[in-house]
């Protein structure tokens, strides 16, 4: 179904809700994914999206709501308002069209996409990658976190060997938007085209985002030409359909899907870290230098001297006709000069600084008022298993960092176990302990409600549900 908001602003590619409706015997299985960025909280779709559209599916199909999951894939177009209503119609159109399938489950690898967008600093703190602030100077940076290559795939074939259908589980922000910045679906729409053009037979590409929390398109930061999501859904499925050719769907009729809820503990450090930000944004203010120059001379200024260090001030011959006559006017002013520049570029630094500082805090205090709002220590997640022949998945409703997944599928020991997150729902950020802790104030452990020990509790949850699938 179509769901984007046309009278939002130009389109470049429309957005879409798919639905894949599975049954075996007495178990019925349904997975939805919605080109949006979030199922509630944030963005068009509201907190009542998931408990309305299961409500029909149940009244309308007998579906049981612990059998439907919806992921989003976390772009940032804009839905319709009655998307819920043409959620429940592509359901109830491919309820109505059930085929027999024969299932494959496998992996592919694509590398060349994604970048991570957590910096680690030489003084043992990290900062993150974002269009709303800068990046920190090259001199700090002492490293970068990992990427999730690995590409889940679930493929369903009609008993002829037409593909019906294509499930990928890839782990990257969609935030790279087309060169004409209109409503869009990002790359997760290129890739699907590809799949779907290349499957052909009205094959349909199912795109379920990954642990993303932490990983942006590769080359985010890009200025000197415009962002474009293409290339990189066009690498991603050429992957896909790469991977695809070596998976050989069978009979097999294992369908198992369920939820379950897990509270995790809210985080009650807020009010300190919000503590800390505002005391290093005291420091910070209280370092800015007095300088004598504006940006207007700042810059003509630190040109000349980069250009010319030894006489950044005018050509060689009036250094040395002053210096034949004992003067030295001209050296007096280019050390005054280079003394302002630097502590100008040390204010900058210090502007950046307080910029990154300013919208974490931000995200901290929304947070803070919303955990003090709640009344309750707890917070309750929905988190959902399906599996389909070999192929194993397990959910959760918030914005899961890389290292999580990887934790949880190694741990597993299962190479057909994967695991998605902006499932079932929304509670922003869940980074791990380590970055939670971070005392950088990255977006990913400041935009988050729960605590740093929530971590270990949903991995073991993820890999109990994953083993018992």
């Amino acid at each position: 179904m179509d769901i984007t908001d046309v009278t939002a602003g130009p389109v470049n590619d429309p957005l879409y809700a798919k639905a894949l409706v599975l049954q075996n015997g007495g178990t019925t299985a349904v997975l939805i994914t919605v080109d949006a960025v979030a199922i509630g909280e944030i963005g068009r779709i509201g907190k009542g999206f998931l408990g309305t559209v299961r409500a029909q599916l149940q009244k309308e199909l007998g579906i049981a709501p612990e059998g439907v999951l919806i992921n989003a894939s976390h772009c940032h177009g804009i839905v319709r308002a009655d998307t819920a209503q043409l959620v429940v119609q592509a359901v109830k159109e491919a309820h109505a069209s059930l085929a027999p399938v024969l299932a494959g489950a496998g992996s592919g690898h694509e590398d060349r996409v994604s970048e991570n967008r957590r910096l680690k600093l030489k003084d043992g703190t990290t900062t993150d990658m974002r269009r709303a602030y800068s990046m920190p100077r090259d001199e700090d940076v002492a490293g970068v976190g990992p990427i999730d290559p690995q590409i889940g795939l679930l493929r369903l074939d009609r008993l002829d060997g037409r593909p019906l259908a294509v499930l990928y589980n890839f782990a990257c922000h969609p935030i790279m938007n087309p060169p004409s910045k209109g409503n869009s679906a990002d790359y997760p729409a290129y890739a699907s085209k590809v799949i779907e053009d290349s499957l052909g037979g009205g094959a349909l590409a199912f795109f379920v985002q990954g642990c993303g929390g932490d990983i942006n398109p590769v080359r985010y930061k890009e200025i000197n030409r415009p962002p474009d999501a293409a290339p990189l859904g066009t690498m991603l499925g050429g992957s896909v359909i790469e991977a695809l050719h070596k998976i050989k769907p069978v009979a097999d009729g294992n369908l198992k899907v369920g939820s379950q809820t897990l509270s995790l503990p809210r985080g009650v450090d807020l009010e300190q870290r919000i503590a800390r930000i505002e005391a290093l944004q005291n420091t910070l203010l209280r370092s800015l230098q007095p300088t004598n120059i504006s940006f207007k001379t700042f810059v003509p200024l630190l040109i000349g001297q980069k250009l010319s260090p030894d006489f950044p001030s005018h050509y060689s011959q009036s250094y040395f006709h002053d210096r034949a006559l004992g003067r030295r006017d001209l050296e007096r002013l280019d050390a005054d000069n280079k003394a302002q520049v630097e502590a100008y570029l040390a204010n900058i630094q210090v502007m950046e600084q307080l910029t990154r500082l300013s919208a974490n805090l931000a995200l901290l205090k929304k947070h803070l008022a919303q955990n003090q709002a709640a009344g309750s220590p707890a917070l309750d997640v929905e988190i959902a298993g399906l599996r389909v022949g070999d192929f194993k998945l397990v959910t959760f409703p918030g914005e899961l960092t890389v290292e999580v997944g990887l934790n949880i599928k190694k741990a597993a020991g299962d190479p057909r176990a994967f695991v998605a997150g902006y499932t079932n729902g929304y509670i922003y950020y869940a980074a791990t302990a380590e970055q939670r802790n971070n005392p950088g104030f990255a977006q990913e452990d400041c935009d988050a409600l729960v605590a740093p020990e929530w971590q270990q509790k949903f991995e073991e949850k993820a890999v109990q549900v994953l083993k018992g699938l």
